[in-house]
């Protein structure tokens, strides 16, 4: 396990939640206010340009270079480690020397040096937590590297945060809304919302790839299939930032403010059913609410929680794979034209292909039940086991030459959508299709398409986020 750095310290720990209660990271002290937020020793609140400061933590590596620092070193409990534009080799040099580590901290939340985890980084590991849920639960403590009570990680995460048999009820009740016929029901519905979006820009020879593509393509089609209306898009936006943007202050500043924007969309979804009920609809939401299994509903209160998890995942996974999609056409120009020259034969496995490169959600975590063995490693009951699909997508074990993007790549078992198991990505199927559509519609009409600059990356573990990027293309009409 890496050592805490030597300018971090933690000054206390709350004896009721253990957290800490105040610390060190370089020159800036901080304390935890009672109401959770990280203020300054005399109560001022910190900037947000402080605040990234206390996020990003300590820059553990220094001079080195990634491939030489000794692998019982790295540190992913450091928000400077996700930043590194080499931090591949953090995992691959894992991945070969050390698959399961013990690491501590999560990244981009100070004071949390003390929390211990296992990253687990090879693709047959992940595959055996996912496919054993018996042995690594989803309903203790959370899905995400620090633990939150369970009530809030199912307010928050719904489904995501439950083991069976209550994740199997629901799940059941949920996925009548996302059947087959359901989902080629929103074809119409995809390809007509992404002719909109390249009608939008066509003209203009510039754009920036998330704001003008990438982005209002999932979170319309969500939309559509909710009967939200066009006046309400722009805040379940803003709302899906917040709460997938933990650990980068343009969007979160305080937990507060991620607790708040949940609940926010919890009412909305709360509202949304009650409405549906009164007065039915042909869309899923009316579907959802009048789903029957084994003669059983979905509750307002899990509705309400999968509404969150709905316009959250629905929205921000796809609108990365979009943007990464985009970029990776752009660095590997010969991809692009295979695409080109053959839409119909190549567009099922590039999809598949821009989903394992995007890799949207870097990890999930399970919680292990029992004392066991994992990639060499004693696993004690209790521990936190995070599964790192990012890592899990680049293993030469499974992908010949995985640092290459490769529309033709086949077979592609990825684990972007999870490795198996109970808890595989239910809106899979809706985002393959909206990914093959847009691209479909992007190739046809603006083949020419690449980011000119660098990409403004989220600040984040969670998700593999991109922020802005632009683009240029030949006008089109």
């Amino acid at each position: 396990m890496p050592d805490r750095p030597a300018d971090e310290e933690i000054f206390g720990h709350d004896p009721l939640t253990g957290r800490a209660t105040g610390g060190r990271v370089g020159t800036l002290e901080w304390r935890l206010s009672p109401e959770g937020t990280i203020n300054h020793p005399d109560g001022s609140a910190f900037t947000a340009d402080e605040l990234r400061v206390l996020g990003t933590g300590i820059d553990w590596l220094g001079d080195r270079r990634p491939d030489e620092v000794p692998v019982d070193e790295i540190d992913l409990g450091q928000g400077s480690t996700w930043l590194h534009d080499e931090r591949e080799v953090f995992f691959r040099r894992l991945r070969q020397e050390l698959p399961v580590s013990r690491q501590c901290g999560i990244p981009f939340l100070a004071g949390t040096t003390d929390w211990d985890w296992w990253a687990v980084t090879r693709h047959a590991d992940i595959m055996e937590v996912s496919r054993h849920p018996e042995l690594f639960a989803s309903g203790r403590g959370g899905t995400n590297i620090g633990d939150i009570p369970d009530e809030l990680a199912e307010f928050l995460g719904s489904i995501i945060n439950m083991d069976a048999p209550r994740h199997t009820k629901i799940r059941r009740l949920i996925s009548t809304g996302f059947t087959p016929r359901q989902i080629a029901n929103l074809e119409e519905t995809i390809a007509r919302r992404a002719k909109a979006i390249v009608d939008a820009i066509a003209g203009q020879g510039e754009c920036d790839v998330v704001r003008d593509i990438a982005a209002p393509l999932p979170l319309q089609v969500i939309c559509d299939m909710m009967g939200i209306p066009p006046e309400d898009e722009q805040r379940m936006f803003e709302l899906s930032n917040v709460i997938l943007g933990f650990g980068d202050p343009e969007y979160v500043l305080t937990v507060g403010d991620l607790v708040n924007a949940g609940m926010e969309l919890f009412q909305y979804g709360l509202q949304l059913a009650e409405q549906r009920l009164r007065e039915p609809r042909d869309d899923i939401a009316t579907a959802l609410v009048h789903a029957e299994v084994d003669g059983e509903r979905l509750t307002p209160s899990e509705l309400g929680s999968f509404f969150v998890l709905l316009v959250v995942a629905g929205n921000e996974t796809t609108r990365t794979a979009i943007s990464h999609g985009i970029w990776a056409l752009t660095q590997f120009p010969d991809e692009r034209q295979k695409w080109l020259a053959d839409p119909q034969g190549v567009g099922h496995g590039a999809v598949e292909e821009i989903v394992r490169w995007a890799s949207p959600v870097i990890h999930f975590r399970r919680t292990a039940t029992a004392d066991t063995e994992l990639g060499g490693q004693r696993i004690a009951e209790g521990d936190r086991v995070v599964m790192l699909y990012l890592s899990g997508n680049r293993d030469s074990a499974v992908f010949d030459e995985p640092d290459r993007f490769d529309v033709t790549r086949t077979p592609n078992d990825h684990v972007a959508f999870g490795a198996g198991g109970p808890h595989f990505c239910l809106g899979a199927n809706l985002a393959r299709r909206e990914i093959r559509i847009m691209f479909d519609e992007l190739l046809a009409r603006l083949p020419t398409i690449a980011v000119t600059g660098e990409p403004d990356r989220l600040r984040s573990a969670f998700i593999n986020g991109i922020k802005r990027m632009p683009a240029e293309f030949t006008p089109a009409g």
